[in-house]
């Protein structure tokens, strides 16, 4: 029975939901709307689609939402040298695949920003297909990166891995278990209240527990 694992990348696999707030911090800033880096922090694991009207509302989305995230595009691109692989990202991905699960990995990422962490995590060869922020209207945590991804990748069973609540609940949203890493800054308690069904700490962890993760039945074959 083919099992996949559909790998979150923003937090999960590359360190930069850090750069990533504080990117949209200074977005809203440029178009004069202050949103605590906190708030923003809370959000990212979002596409920008649900990310600006989540933190700052209806109404700048309505009014600059576009702009706000060109501009955020336009500053996360600066950013792209300072982003690192988090510790074991490679060898995760080598490790799924000599256990032969399929992986694939579930970005809601700007198409270049997905092509750089995949050289970043060297990654290419390893996962059997990706996910961008172009293959889908919603991102997370509406669950429509999650089913294209599982297109891409067909298998009987998946799990979700990721670092974010919107990861969690994304999931959820097409009943299928989680497992949430702790590499990108929410809690364990949060994860677990959106929906993780295992925590794990990071990567390396994660890793030396594949052989007992949470899988669900997927409609993918």
């Amino acid at each position: 029975m083919a099992k996949v694992l559909v790998l979150d990348v923003d937090g999960t696999l590359v360190d930069t939901n850090y750069h990533h707030a504080l990117a949209w911090f200074r977005a809203f800033r440029s178009y004069g709307v202050t949103v605590p880096v906190w708030r923003i922090h809370r959000a990212i694991g979002m596409g920008g689609d649900q990310l600006v009207p989540e933190v700052a509302g209806q109404e700048v989305e309505d009014s600059s939402g576009d702009d706000i995230r060109a501009k955020w595009k336009e500053l996360a691109d600066g950013m792209l040298p300072e982003v690192c692989a988090l510790g074991g990202a490679h060898e995760l991905l080598r490790a799924a695949r000599d256990a032969g699960y399929r992986v694939v990995l579930a970005s809601s990422g700007k198409p270049d920003h997905v092509d750089h962490y995949l050289d970043l995590i060297d990654g290419r060869e390893l996962a059997g297909d990706w996910t961008s922020s172009k293959d889908v209207e919603a991102t997370k945590p509406e669950p429509d990166l999650l089913e294209v991804a599982l297109e891409k990748v067909r298998g009987e069973q998946a799990v979700v891995i990721g670092d974010s609540v919107w990861d969690c609940v994304a999931a959820g949203r097409i009943g299928l278990p989680s497992v949430g890493l702790l590499t990108g800054g929410f809690g364990a308690a949060e994860l677990t209240d959106n929906g993780a069904n295992r925590i794990f700490a990071d990567l390396h962890e994660l890793r030396s527990n594949l052989d007992d993760l949470p899988f669900g039945g997927t409609s993918a074959s």
